[in-house]
């Protein structure tokens, strides 16, 4: 009798066992389902830049980091799309190769305009030397003259701004961008993530830097045997030893090709958001009040909401955190997750008041498996102000819970069909000899070792960490889930990729991508969408602090398209929302049935809000969203 009892027992448990594992499978699209699914997207890759003389492949770094030296590389490739030469199309490029340590200005591949002499930033003039190196370019316009003057971040120093002193329409040249210091005087930051938004609701822009080791950390100077203040993260998920993050406020001095007015105010950042290993940053205004709330991807820890109550001069920032229910894992309430934030992006579906936020994270199996995140909302942005969270995090059921080690993230859409496509980026250091064993060993081991450099094991040139992935193409289904179409597309390349930056190169209504990848030539796809619909890309401008004619993107704006028989769309103009990417100061829509009806609202230099309606046809539009509330295309 007892025999039988535990045959039964055991028949039921492995029949369980066997339910549950068919719940886990995730669900995948047939062969002939992907196919039909990629059919309205295709790509054309070009080459965007080559090996340089002398490339190499890791960092000179401080004496008690040397062993695991692979790790501390490997961050670095940055990309940016942006309208140097008034084009009307993003037809140039700032790219950041960590082969050579170089900045550097270039026509876009695919523009169909004549290529112009590689331009290299440098900072002359200002201190610089081989214990510095760029980690990413941010475009933004802080003298508002009409011309883009461009910032680049480092680990070594605090930021440089590139003044543009050549006008809107020159030919870039390295003599046109002049460096001054960010902030004076100069800072030893190591940054890896830098953007920029009208925060304060002033009407100027001002500058959130993202810090990650230790501030004075001289991480890559070969010679700092003396070194004390280089710590690791105390903790794999409540880490807050990282350098500060800086909110810094610009005000326009009203002369052209001079560097504004800053102020910092850091303080108003709460403590647990400003000493948090930062990746990532994301603007978006979720309340509605004209000023941008703030998402941080943290490395190591939990991610921050804050939501903005700022007024002019005045920072208010609350650090939000979501409610935690019996059937929902910590990890997956806003701003409880110990997981590692790398890059964050919005899109909003469906006509939704609130976006959709997803943030990438470590998801290769078996390897510090964690989860990406899709923060779906749940109730009304009202709820923000009131302290409360209105999302719900639906990675799995969405299908987006899983792509590889992953990092900027950022949503677009690429067949003009009204729906966001998303690109993911992912790979972390590419060799031969897998180093998970002794990753997941010391992430496994206990936190009060971790910060020490010396307890980490080695990680050096041919070493493997999830370097053989490919970045999702992640493709909307009609049920609202997700399903990642890269191979079928023929975008399924070996890449170890940082970041994406999205424009419309060659000006035709569609939007094309760069690809920055770390140790590797980066890639620009050419969106070749065989049967697109028509699309409009919007350049908001309004008039700028200098005078005269000088017109600035107006960073911060919304279009919104709610017209009966039209796709609802949302859109903000947050171009260096992400990692380390930085798409073109455009916003893109697409018109399947021709003429948009559309709603913007921005503020105007001094601050002020305004909104109206128009309507504009397919095509590129300059959209002069004046001082008096009115909007006219140009």
């Amino acid at each position: 009798m007892g025999s039988m009892y535990r045959i039964a027992t055991l028949a039921l448990a492995l029949a369980l066992m066997g339910a549950v594992g068919v719940m886990t499978i995730r669900p995948s699209l047939s062969e002939s389902e992907h196919t039909d699914r990629a059919a309205p997207f295709a790509f054309e890759a070009l080459d965007l830049n080559s090996e340089p003389d002398d490339a190499r492949s890791e960092r000179d770094v401080a004496p008690d980091l040397e062993h695991f030296r692979g790790w501390i590389s490997a961050v670095g490739a940055g990309g940016t799309l942006l309208d140097l030469r008034g084009l009307g199309k993003s037809a140039d490029v700032c790219l950041v190769d960590p082969r050579d340590d170089s900045v550097t200005l270039r026509n876009a591949p695919g523009s169909g305009e004549d290529d112009y002499p590689v331009v290299e930033l440098l900072p002359e003039g200002l201190p610089y030397d081989h214990t510095m190196a760029p980690m990413g370019c941010v475009p933004a316009d802080l003298d508002e003259d009409g011309d883009l003057d461009i910032i680049v971040y480092y680990w070594g120093r605090s930021p440089v701004l590139f003044m543009n002193t050549a006008g809107p329409e020159a030919v870039p040249a390295s003599e046109n961008f002049t460096a001054h210091e960010l902030v004076e005087p100069m800072q030893v930051w190591n940054t890896t993530s830098l953007n920029v938004a009208d925060v304060d609701g002033s009407g100027s822009l001002d500058i959130l830097v993202g810090n990650y080791f230790p501030d004075g950390a001289r991480v890559l100077d070969p010679d700092a045997h003396d070194e004390t203040r280089m710590q690791m993260q105390q903790s794999m998920g409540l880490a807050t030893n990282a350098g500060r993050n800086r909110l810094l406020l610009t005000e326009p001095t009203g002369e052209a090709d001079t560097p504004p007015v800053v102020s910092d105010a850091s303080t108003a950042i709460p403590e647990r958001a400003t000493t948090a290993w930062t990746l990532a940053i994301g603007f978006q205004d979720l309340t509605g009040t004209g000023v941008p709330d703030i998402y941080l991807g943290n490395d190591f820890g939990n991610d921050s909401l804050l939501v903005n109550h700022s007024t002019p001069g005045d920072v208010r920032l609350e650090l939000l955190k979501g409610d935690r229910d019996m059937a929902t894992p910590k990890s997956q309430v806003m701003g409880n997750g110990s997981f590692k934030g790398m890059g964050v992006a919005f899109t909003y579906a469906d006509g939704a008041e609130l976006p959709m936020i997803v943030v990438s994270n470590i998801t290769s199996p078996y390897a510090l498996h964690e989860s990406n995140f899709a923060f779906v909302p749940d109730g009304e942005a009202s709820d923000l102000l009131d302290g409360a969270v209105p999302y719900s995090e639906s990675s799995e059921q969405l299908g987006l819970a899983r792509s590889g080690w992953s990092w900027d993230v950022k949503a677009g859409d690429f067949d003009n069909s009204g729906t966001d496509e998303l690109f993911q980026a992912t790979g972390f250091l590419k060799g031969e000899t897998t180093r998970w064993p002794e990753l997941q060993e010391i992430a496994m081991g206990n936190d009060q070792l971790l910060h020490h450099p010396g307890v980490w094991p080695n990680f050096a040139e041919g070493d493997d960490i999830s370097g053989h992935e490919t970045n999702p193409f992640w493709v909307r289904g009609d049920d609202g889930s997700y399903a990642d179409l890269a191979e079928a597309v023929g975008i399924a390349e070996y890449d170890v990729t940082r970041a994406f930056a999205f424009g419309d190169v060659n000006g035709n209504g569609l939007l094309d991508v760069v690809v920055a990848n770390q140790w590797e030539d980066s890639r620009l796809l050419l969106n070749r969408a065989p049967d697109a619909a028509p699309g409009v890309v919007l350049r908001l401008v309004r008039p700028g602090a200098a005078g005269g004619d000088a017109l600035t993107p107006a960073i911060g704006a919304s279009v919104r398209v709610d017209g009966e028989g039209h796709p609802p769309q949302t859109r903000e103009l947050f171009h260096a929302n992400g990692h380390v990417g930085v798409s073109d100061s455009i916003v893109h829509l697409a018109a399947p049935s021709g003429d948009l009806p559309i709603t913007v609202s921005w503020r105007d230099g001094t601050g002020e809000r305004h909104s109206t309606e128009m309507v504009v046809e397919p095509g590129t539009h300059t959209v002069l969203l004046d001082d008096d509330g009115t909007a006219v295309v140009r």
